[in-house]
C-alpha cells in the first residue's frame, strides 16, 4: 500500500535519492529536448572554421545565406509596420524598428532559425537556448551612428566572462561604409569590466551583400554605423541567450498560443516552449508545450 501511495507501483515513477540525479534531466518528460536536424547536417569542418573565428574575434561575417526571394518577402511584409522611430539616440531617432516580430512576420522565420546560425548557437550555449529578442531595423538616410555597446551588459556578471548571448544582423539591403554597416571592435569580447571603447581602437565595418549576416557574441562592443547615404538600410536582427537567463522580450505575452502552435519546432523552442533541466520553464508542473493547441 505504501508503494502505491508513493507512486512506486507506477513504472513512470523515478525515485531520486540525491540532488545530482536530476540535474541535467528533463523531469517534464512528455516533451524532451528538441534539436535542429538541418543544423546537424551541415559540413562540420566549415562550421568549425567559422566558429574559431567567432571565438577569436568575437564576430564572423558569413555571406549569401538567404535567397533574394527570402529578402523580398521580408521587405514586403515589413513595409506596413515601418512607421515607429526610436525614442532616443540609442534606438535612433531616424531608425525604424519592428518589435514582436515572431507574431507579426512569418517571413522572418528563415532568418531566426537559419540552420548555420543554429549550428553555431548549438556550440555556444546549453540545449534549449532561447530567442531573447528579434527586430526588423531600418536605418534611415542621414541617421547618426549608434553608440557602441554590448548586448548582454545588463546581466550582472562582471567581464571578462563567457558570452551569455549572441546575435545576428542580416543585411536585407547591401551593407556599406556609407549606409551605416554594423561596426564592431575585434577582440573586445575579451575586455574586462573597466575597459571601454577608445578613439584609437580598431573598428571594422561589416560590409556585406544583401542576404549575408554578421554573427557576434553578446559581449562584443558594436553598434550601427552612420548612414551617410541618401537611401535607407534595412536589416533584421535576432538575439539569443542561454536557457537560464531572462530574455529581453516576453514572448509569452507578445506571441499568441495559436501562433506558437503553428510555427516550426525550432521557433517554438526558441520562444520558450522548452525546458531547461530539471524544470525551468515548466507550467503547472508540466512541459509548457502541453498548454498549446497542438
Amino acid at each position: 500500500m505504501s508503494e502505491q501511495i508513493s507512486g512506486r507501483s507506477d513504472p513512470r515513477f523515478k525515485e531520486i535519492k540525491s540532488f545530482d540525479e536530476y540535474l541535467g534531466v528533463d523531469l517534464a518528460r512528455t516533451h524532451g529536448f528538441t534539436h535542429s536536424e538541418e543544423a546537424a547536417g551541415l559540413d562540420p569542418n566549415m562550421v568549425e572554421e567559422q566558429h574559431q573565428a567567432l571565438l577569436r574575434d568575437g564576430y564572423v561575417i558569413i555571406e549569401n545565406l538567404v535567397s533574394p526571394e527570402t529578402l523580398d518577402a521580408l521587405r514586403e511584409d515589413s513595409a506596413p509596420y515601418l512607421a515607429r522611430v526610436g525614442r532616443n539616440s540609442f534606438e535612433g531617432e531616424r531608425t525604424q524598428r519592428i518589435y514582436g516580430v515572431p507574431e507579426k512576420l512569418r517571413s522572418a522565420d528563415p532568418f531566426i532559425e537559419h540552420p548555420l546560425v543554429l549550428a553555431h548557437l548549438d556550440r555556444l550555449f546549453l540545449p534549449n537556448y532561447l530567442l531573447s529578442q528579434a527586430q526588423v531595423i531600418n536605418v534611415m538616410s542621414h541617421s547618426p551612428s549608434q553608440p557602441l555597446h554590448i548586448d548582454d551588459g545588463f546581466y550582472p556578471w562582471p567581464r571578462p566572462r563567457p558570452p551569455l548571448s549572441a546575435a545576428t544582423v542580416f543585411a536585407v539591403d547591401d551593407f556599406t561604409q556609407d549606409n551605416g554597416a554594423t561596426l564592431a571592435i575585434p577582440g573586445s569580447h575579451l575586455w574586462g569590466e573597466d575597459r571601454f571603447p577608445e578613439p584609437g581602437d580598431e573598428t571594422v565595418a561589416a560590409e556585406m551583400p544583401a542576404g549575408s549576416c554578421i554573427l557576434f557574441l553578446g559581449n562584443l562592443w558594436h553598434g550601427a554605423g552612420e548612414n551617410r547615404s541618401d537611401a535607407d538600410r534595412l536589416a533584421i536582427t535576432a538575439q539569443y541567450c542561454e536557457p537560464w537567463v531572462r530574455t529581453q522580450e516576453n514572448y509569452f505575452l507578445s506571441v499568441s498560443r495559436e501562433t506558437a502552435a503553428s510555427v516550426s519546432e525550432n521557433i517554438r523552442r526558441l520562444l520558450g516552449y522548452s525546458i531547461h533541466p530539471p524544470f525551468m520553464g515548466m507550467s503547472d508542473g508540466m512541459h509548457p508545450k502541453r498548454k498549446l493547441p497542438l
